[in-house]
Formats: C-alpha cells, structure tokens, sequence
C-alpha cells in the first residue's frame, strides 16, 4: 500500500537522485496541447533528463505536435462525460473503468513521479488512476471556467495553477498561461523591423493584423474584406490570416486583393506576427488573450458568440484595463470597422498606453511557474 505523503524517492527508493519522470495529459484542441508542450520544455530546459510522456487521444492535435517536438505520446480513450441520461451514460462506468486501467499502465510503465493535467476528456481517468497509484497530480486550468476533468482532479491536490485570477477551482494559484519560449521572451519593439520583413510588410506603415485562429473566423474575413478600402484609404496595411483552407475570395473565385492587403491561410511564427502589429484584431481564446498580454499588444477581441461565454470572460480583465477593445460578433462588420477600428490603428499614444496597460497584465514565466509546481509536487527542488 502506498502512502499518499510519500515523496516519489520514498516510493521508489531504486530512484533516488535520478531524474524526475513526468507524465502530461490533456489535449483535443490548441488550448490544451500549446500549455503542455510549453510546461515540458520547461521542466525539461530545469532537468534536462527529465522523463517526459504526453498522454492524449487519437484524432486530436497532439497525435502530430507532442511527436514534433520530440516526446513520447500514449493514447487512451476519450471518455466524453455525457449531460444527460442516455446510452453513452449506462456505459460510462465500464468505459471508465477501462480507461483508467490503461491510464495506471501509462504511469507505471513510465515509472511516473508526477502527473500533470491541462484538462480535457483524457484527464479524469488519468487524475483517478494517479489518485489510487499515489501518484502527484498538478494541474493547469487554462479558462475562465474550469474544466470538469479539472474540478475532478483538484479534489486530489493542492497544486492547481490557474491562467487567470477570475478562474474559480480548488486550489488555485494563479500562475498565467504556459507558453512558447519565443512568444515569452518577444520583445516587440525589438523584433518589429525582422518579423514585419519575414511577413512581408512595409517597415514603416500602421499595420493591422488579423486572425481568427488556425480554423479562421468566417465574421472577421466577411467584416474585413468589406472594409479593405477604407483601411488603404487611412495608409493603413493590412495582414489577413483566413485560416487553413479558408481564402477570402472574390465572386469569380479569385483570390481578393487589394492596396496594402496581404493574406495568408496560416502562419506558424505567432512570435512574427506578434511583433509586426500595431493592433490585433482576433477572437478571444484563453491562449491568444494570455500571449497578447505577456507581449504588451493592444487587440480589438470579437468573442466567439458560442458556449457560455467564455472568450468574453478570457477577455474581461483586459477590456477593463483598457488594454483591448471587445466588440460583440454581431456588432463587427466593415461598418464598424472604418467607425472605430481605422481611427485607433492611427492613434499611436492610444495603442502605446493599451500596449503598457496589456503588458501589466502579462505573464510571462507561467511555463517555468508550472515546471516549479512540478518539482515541487515531486519532491525534488528545481534546479
């Protein structure tokens, strides 16, 4: 019988003085595989012979980033908790009984010292595997409203990091959000002149950049390609990410252009484009809200009008700083857009004040925050 109180030397005295083994779970969407990458590079930059394993499932975006940045990926079933009656619920305590025997040969075979989670479906059987192993469980809750998987597991530690202080969950500790070390590290004033050549971009020119994420946002591409005049009009230049698969064309079925307009489906450089902007013009994910902070750039945040409102939340604390702008997605057309949007891309002491404002907020050592939490859950100090 193992001793919850134990430290993982004590567990496993044949490891003594060897590196710490950790196993990440969570993933499904960006927002859960960008923190658990940032937080294994972390411990890894502290440890370099860490053990590392990431836990997700099949389909999800970490099948083809966690192998891409040279970690081991153990699959186990994702076990959606079904809302109401139904037959997924009559089977669920099978699937999850299941589910969680594959989890305690995940953390067995890898000799795991700690278990990290960032949420998602694949995180309850692996927090109630840990649990009964006496393994250590740290978690990152990256969004307004935690997670189920995450309130779950919070009940089995008191080492719960938290993206943002409105975030209410067991235990939390407000840490910020994991992220890539270039983002972290970005000085934007610094790299402008290099990112805006990378991307094509006048040096000199007010510079609106916009994106709604890898999957593109259908209202910011209609409300922006509406008002692309009115932008070149005001001298302003305009980078336009669509999203993978989604350029905005012209009724011919050409691609749209136009003076001062660039667009691309994707660029995998958010440091670049970071840095290149004057302004942002994006969607309200936890991830892209915490970067924009951490860097200090001022964006315009168009919440996507789906779920309980969360990327309004993401945004709140910014908004409030007057650090961003939000705007409703039924508000944003190109109407709005000459309104509102041209003016504050050609007010320079406004954006610097949202710029500073955006950069109290940040933070930007959240990855090495968790890593600590880590060491510390394992019982052996960081370096």
């Amino acid at each position: 019988m193992q001793h919850h109180n134990q430290t993982p030397a004590e567990r496993r005295p044949e490891r003594q003085g060897q590196p710490l083994s950790v196993v990440l779970a969570g993933g499904g969407s960006a927002g859960h595989v960008s923190p658990l990458l940032a937080i294994a590079a972390a411990i890894r930059k502290q440890q370099p012979g860490a053990g590392i394993v990431a836990v997700g499932s099949r389909g999800g975006l970490e099948e083809t980033l966690v192998p891409a940045a040279g970690h081991e990926l153990a699959f186990i079933e994702r076990i959606p908790l079904p809302r109401r009656p139904s037959a997924d619920l009559a089977r669920l305590p099978v699937r999850m009984r299941q589910a969680v025997t594959t989890a305690k040969a995940i953390l067995n075979n890898a000799g795991a010292d700690v278990l990290v989670g960032v949420g998602g479906y694949v995180c309850t059987p692996m927090y109630l595997a840990a649990k009964s192993l006496g393994v250590p469980i740290v978690i990152h809750e990256a969004n307004t409203r935690a997670g189920l998987a995450n309130r779950v597991g919070a009940r089995f530690t008191s080492h719960v990091g938290t993206a943002f202080a409105a975030t209410k969950i067991r235990h939390a500790h407000l840490v910020g959000m994991p992220m890539r070390a270039d983002i972290a590290g970005l000085d934007r004033a610094g790299a402008r002149a290099g990112a805006r050549e990378r991307l094509g971009l006048d040096p000199e020119l007010p510079t609106l950049i916009v994106t709604g994420g890898s999957l593109g946002a259908l209202r910011l591409n209609t409300a922006v390609s509406g008002a692309l005049s009115a932008l070149s009009a005001a001298g302003i230049q305009t980078l336009h990410i669509t999203g993978k698969g989604k350029p905005v064309l012209n009724d011919d079925g050409t691609t749209l252009a136009a003076p001062l307009y660039s667009q691309r489906e994707y660029v995998d450089t958010m440091a670049d484009v970071y840095a290149a902007a004057d302004l942002l013009l994006c969607r309200s994910g936890a991830g892209t809200v915490s970067e924009v902070a951490a860097v200090g750039l001022p964006a315009v945040f168009v919440p996507l009008p789906i779920g309980n409102g969360e990327q309004a939340r993401n945004a709140d604390e910014l908004v409030r700083a007057d650090a961003a702008v939000l705007v409703a997605d039924g508000d944003l057309d190109a109407a709005w857009i000459e309104r509102e949007l041209v003016p504050l891309v050609l007010d320079g002491p406004r954006l610097e004040q949202m710029g500073a404002a955006a950069a109290r907020h940040g933070i930007r050592d959240a990855a090495e925050r968790m890593a600590d939490m880590v060491f510390a859950a394992g019982g052996t100090p960081s370096a």
